[in-house]
C-alpha cells in the first residue's frame, strides 16, 4: 500500500519533475511563466515522497530550484529558458575518460589515474534588457587507484578522488550595447574573455576545490555571473523589453 502511494504521487508530480525523480535528468526549453509550475511541483517533493530511492538528488532543491527562480526573475514572459539537468553522478561510464599509469614512490608500487567530467547544469536565458546568458556547472573529477605496500610487506589496494567545480558563464549583449571595463579586475579565481562586436560577447570562467552544495554553490555560481554584468553601465543597454 505505501509503495503504491508513493508512485500515485509521483504520477502527480509535473512531468519534468518526474523525470529528475525517476531519471535523475530532462533537457527542455520553456517560457518564462511554463516554469512556475516545475517549480512548485518541486517544492511538494519532500512532503509527499519518503522512500530513498525516489528522493531528489540534494542539487535540484539546493541549486537547480534557486537559479531557475533567479533567471525567470530577470526575463520577459516571452523569454525563454533551457535547461539541461543531470543528477545521474560522474560515476557513468561515459563520463569517465581512459586509466593511464603515473609514476610512483615507495612504498606505493603502481598508480592508476583518470578523469571523470560532469557536466550537471547547463542553462540558456534569455534575458529582459535582450541580452542572452548561459551557463554551465561541471565536475571534473580526478580519480587515483593504487597498489600500497606496508611496513609488514602486507599489499592494500586503496582509491582517492579529488573533485574541483567548473563554472563558464557566457553573457551575449543585445545589438550596439554599450560596453565599459570595470574599474577593478575579477578575483584571481575567475577569469574573463571579451569578444567585440555588434553583439559583444563576454565570458566568464571560475574554478575551486568541491565538491559545494548548497547556498555555497548557489554563491560561486552569481558570483561568476556577477563578471559579465559588469561591463555594462547601468542604465545604458541598447532595449529592454516589458
Amino acid at each position: 500500500m505505501f509503495w503504491r502511494k508513493q508512485k500515485a504521487a509521483i504520477e502527480r508530480f509535473h512531468p519534468l519533475h518526474r523525470a529528475l525523480t525517476l531519471e535523475r535528468a530532462f533537457s527542455v526549453s520553456l517560457r518564462r511563466d511554463d516554469w512556475e509550475p516545475v517549480i512548485q511541483s518541486l517544492a511538494r517533493h519532500t512532503s509527499e515522497v519518503r522512500r530513498g530511492k525516489w528522493q531528489l538528488n540534494r542539487r535540484v532543491p539546493g541549486v537547480l530550484v534557486p537559479m531557475l527562480r533567479i533567471l525567470v526573475a530577470d526575463m520577459p514572459p516571452h523569454g525563454t529558458l533551457s535547461v539541461a539537468a543531470d543528477m545521474r553522478g560522474h560515476r557513468l561510464p561515459e563520463k569517465n575518460g581512459p586509466q593511464h599509469d603515473v609514476p610512483v614512490r615507495h612504498p606505493i608500487t603502481s598508480m592508476k589515474q583518470w578523469y571523470a567530467m560532469d557536466p550537471w547544469l547547463r542553462m540558456r536565458a534569455e534575458l529582459r534588457d535582450g541580452s542572452v546568458l548561459e551557463l554551465s556547472v561541471t565536475d571534473r573529477v580526478r580519480h587515483r587507484k593504487y597498489r600500497k605496500r606496508n611496513p609488514r610487506g602486507k599489499i592494500k589496494f586503496k582509491s582517492k578522488s579529488k573533485t574541483v567545480q567548473l563554472v563558464q558563464v557566457t553573457r551575449r549583449l543585445a545589438k550596439d550595447a554599450a560596453v565599459q571595463r570595470p574599474g577593478s579586475p575579477p578575483p584571481a579565481w575567475v577569469r574573463v574573455r571579451v569578444k567585440p562586436g555588434k553583439r559583444t560577447v563576454i565570458r566568464a570562467n571560475g574554478k575551486f576545490p568541491g565538491p559545494l552544495e548548497d547556498q555555497a554553490m548557489i554563491d560561486q555560481i552569481l558570483h561568476v555571473s556577477t563578471e559579465p554584468f559588469r561591463w555594462t553601465p547601468p542604465g545604458r543597454t541598447a532595449r529592454r523589453t516589458p
